[in-house]
């Protein structure tokens, strides 16, 4: 086992180096010049020329990118230039709210996809199995973004018209805060969950070994949960890891639109105040976190199903 994580370890790291490189020089194809936006409107060109030179931006690209793969090497992500701070700080200071919602969200999805997913696959083709396929359809097919905005004018904005109360449409500031911004990214999750658990269970019903455990008297749960579900947790359980990181990667539409004050809103407005340093360490946090999430998931095979090994 600690050999195949080693091995995982050093496969990773060219995936970072392309990842590294690639940020790289896409920040540096973003319109406008990361020194004029610090210096701001009524800077002269000696200031700018000024700011240029204390981030380097006067050196050849090659030069830059020499630069910043030593930093790199180093464990040093550089300085933000929109907050002076450095991009190690911004991202800790941040990180706990982006993995709070995408936990949240990740376990909403899970529990109701495979909930939802189990219920299908019971009555295929069923009134219940079209509702429900239909509903993981329309989940899939929205866009974060508008679904999040349709959330925040019902249940916020209606709500409060209606004299029900209503639910915060920003920030983090107490439990309330949590509740639409997860349930947008947990809706992006439960329709493909729900639809790899129904085919994945409907596989598994049709198995001789399904069939003998209800020809010895089994009842129709323990057949269901005991023998079926998780034999059929494989596929689920690669949906489910790909899903927490698509669900890190989509709380960068999120966080902007509840303003949350989280990695994928500090991408955002990094991006806008060209500051290349935290980009660059964002995008990098986020690969890592992809590549971190994969490997568990292939360890957790191994607990699944135990024909499964890594020696």
């Amino acid at each position: 086992m600690l050999t195949y994580v080693a091995r995982r370890v050093l496969l990773a790291i060219p995936t970072l180096l392309g990842v590294a490189t690639i940020v790289f020089m896409l920040v540096r194809l973003l319109p406008g010049d990361p020194a004029s936006v610090i210096a701001g409107p009524q800077a002269t060109e000696a200031d700018i020329a000024r700011i240029r030179h204390q981030l380097d931006l006067d050196q050849p690209i090659w030069l830059q990118y020499v630069s910043f793969l030593t930093r790199l090497l180093q464990g040093n992500l550089g300085i933000s230039t929109r907050s002076g701070h450095t991009v190690v700080q911004e991202i800790f200071s941040r990180a706990p709210y982006t993995l709070e919602l995408a936990i949240i969200a990740s376990v909403i999805a899970t529990l109701l996809g495979i909930g939802l997913g189990v219920l299908g696959s019971v009555r295929p083709n069923s009134k219940l199995d079209v509702t429900i396929s239909g509903a993981a359809v329309f989940g899939i097919s929205m866009p974060v973004y508008w679904l999040g905005l349709m959330l925040i004018v019902l249940f916020s904005i209606k709500f409060h018209e209606w004299h029900l109360g209503g639910l915060p449409a920003a920030g983090a500031s107490d439990w309330a805060g949590f509740i639409l911004p997860s349930t947008t990214l947990a809706l992006f999750s439960v329709g493909l969950v729900a639809r790899m658990t129904r085919s994945s269970m409907l596989e598994v019903l049709g198995q001789d070994y399904v069939r003998t455990a209800r020809a010895k008297g089994a009842g129709h749960a323990s057949v269901l949960l005991k023998h079926a579900l998780r034999n059929a947790l494989l596929p689920v359980l690669t949906a489910v890891s790909l899903q927490f990181g698509a669900l890190l990667g989509g709380a960068v539409l999120t966080e902007t639109v509840f303003s949350w004050p989280g990695v994928g809103r500090l991408l955002v407005d990094s991006i806008f105040s060209r500051d290349y340093p935290v980009v660059q360490g964002v995008v990098l946090v986020f690969a890592v976190a992809f590549i971190l999430v994969n490997l568990v998931t292939d360890l957790l095979y191994a607990y699944v199903d135990p024909r499964i090994r890594y020696d």
